[in-house]
């Protein structure tokens, strides 16, 4: 097994550097223990030649061509596999976070590193259309007109604490910003240092080893909001790539919003993740609802953006059935920890304001456990319908394993709670046959709130695919057009640019006459590789 030796050194470019701005030490949410080495914080001059360098790279990254940047990912992805072992081992150690998601999280993110390579291989997302000239059309003649897609510029990537590789230093953000052709700089998650050591040290090998600048990289760690609005507001940085909570997203984007030049804000921030069980599915097999309800809610401690907060059912026996097998199942699920204490903190407090309320009932508790440092319980709570229209904090996301099943007076009632929702990545429906009509209805509204509707499964669990929409209408995300997963992800990093009457021997590769890339593209309206 290969051996990785932790520094606590920050990542700039080619250069490991030790921050003298404060520490920040990673720690094991089962016991507590501080885990080494301590980490040094960065500040403004970091940024200052991070952004410098990733800006001084862009001119020779983004005129690589497709073939050199899969290439690049590919290596990444391979010197990744390749401390495995160690990674693994660190990842659980700063998470608590079980091996059997740990490795299946690590295997997402080398699928997803080459699958942007196979997206750049096969060239569609050049974005290339062609309109021949037309001198003789009447009224005006049309000059030749070609299209393409390049890169934004340098983008800030920041880590989230609940998935430390599938959404952190290697993951969809910067994979998808990397295949664009922006270099990319991270500012590390405080929970997981180490983890991010190992996996931006991979990176920068992959940078070495291609033979590209040092800048296309970098790996900052820092303390509070400081480094993270520096980073946002300097003048190198072209877009933001963020996941974490909503108060830190609208903090970047304002951030973001308020330099001379405004940059773009991909933010993924909150979700609810609302269910549906409508009457004729709930009625067929409420306990089999209820305890898959439960293995959905309990993945990853609840700590999941797609986990299903919020469910609504009409009230019937069979959502007293629905409740008492989602009630049994949350009784003797065990605790587990937390990602970190203050994310443990919040959750709990979250929780209180459910049973605290006076109009909701709390139906079961999950297992405690004294002996976990960060431990995260499982909660289920009821309300009714008009507690749920009239009192809005009852719509906030709690984030953790916790969720609160709202009793509907009938399916007329299912509109107004739909209209009350704030944005949410998905909504999932559990209908059969007799209930198409209602779910026919419910379709579009939904469209309207959510990213990615689910018809008769549960949230949890994000495919990395051509297909995926992993976004969603605002607050969960705070672009609504966009998906932080899947290979549409990149075109978040990327802008279209025109020209007109471009010589020949000027253009750029996908947009000659003779289509030598092979492309798939558009020609005078008509999609082909012509």
């Amino acid at each position: 097994m290969p051996t990785v030796e932790l520094t606590g050194e920050m990542l700039i470019g080619a250069s490991a550097v030790l921050g003298s701005a404060g520490t920040v030490t990673g720690r094991d949410p089962r016991t507590g223990e501080e885990l080494k080495p301590t980490y040094g914080l960065g500040g403004s001059a970091e940024v200052d030649r991070a952004a410098e360098l990733a800006w001084a790279a862009f001119g020779t990254y983004r005129q690589t061509d497709g073939e050199q940047r899969a290439a690049f990912l590919d290596r990444i992805a391979a010197n990744l596999e390749a401390v495995a072992e160690p990674l693994v081992a660190r990842v659980i150690a700063e998470t608590g976070i079980a091996e059997p998601r740990v490795r299946g999280e690590l295997a997402r993110t080398v699928n997803q590193l080459r699958l942007f390579g196979r997206v750049l291989r096969e060239g569609s997302w050049i974005g290339a259309r062609i309109e021949p000239p037309l001198p003789d059309r009447k009224p005006l003649p049309r000059p030749d007109l070609r299209q393409r897609k390049i890169p934004l510029g340098p983008v800030a990537v920041f880590g989230a604490s609940n998935f430390p590789l599938a959404f952190s230093v290697a993951g969809g953000d910067t994979a998808s910003a990397l295949a664009a052709g922006c270099p990319v700089i991270v500012k590390a998650h405080s929970s997981h240092p180490g983890t991010s050591e190992i996996v931006g040290r991979a990176i920068q090998s992959a940078v070495a080893e291609s033979g590209l600048p040092e800048g296309v990289f970098s790996l900052l760690y820092g303390g509070g909001s400081s480094l993270g609005t520096a980073l946002v507001a300097h003048p190198r940085v072209r877009a933001v790539g963020f996941t974490g909570s909503r108060s830190g997203g609208l903090a970047l984007a304002a951030t973001a919003a308020a330099r001379p030049v405004p940059i773009p804000v991909y933010a993924e921030m909150s979700s609810v993740n609302p269910v549906f069980l409508l009457p004729s599915a709930l009625e067929a097999a409420p306990e089999a609802l209820g305890a898959s309800f439960v293995t959905s809610l309990t993945t990853g401690v609840g700590q999941l953006c797609t986990n299903p907060g919020l469910v609504f059912a009409v009230d019937s026996p069979a959502l007293d059935a629905f409740l008492s097998a989602a009630s049994a199942a949350v009784s003797s699920s065990a605790a587990a920890p937390m990602l970190s204490r203050g994310i443990c903190a919040a959750y709990g407090e979250g929780a209180q304001r459910y049973a605290g309320h006076p109009q909701v009932k709390a139906v079961a508790d999950g297992l405690t456990d004294d002996s976990i440092d960060a431990p995260g319980v499982a909660h289920l709570y009821t309300t009714s319908g008009s507690a749920f229209l009239s009192d809005h904090t009852l719509h906030e996301e709690v984030f953790g394993a916790t969720s609160l099943v709202v009793r509907l007076e009938d399916v007329s009632q299912l509109p107004s709670v739909v209209e009350a929702l704030e944005g949410q990545l998905t909504a999932s429906v559990h209908a059969n046959d007799d209930d198409l009509e209602v779910a026919g209805e419910l379709l579009p509204e939904l469209e309207l709130k959510v990213g990615r509707v689910i018809f008769n499964g549960w949230p949890t669990g994000v495919d990395v695919g051509q297909a995926m929409v992993h976004g969603g209408p605002f607050p969960s995300t705070y672009d609504g057009r966009s998906t932080s997963v899947g290979t549409l992800a990149i075109e978040r990093f990327l802008r279209p640019v025109a020209y007109q009457d471009l010589p020949a021997a000027l253009r750029p590769a996908g947009l000659d006459d003779a289509n030598e890339l092979g492309i798939f593209r558009q020609l005078d309206g008509q999609f082909g590789r012509d």
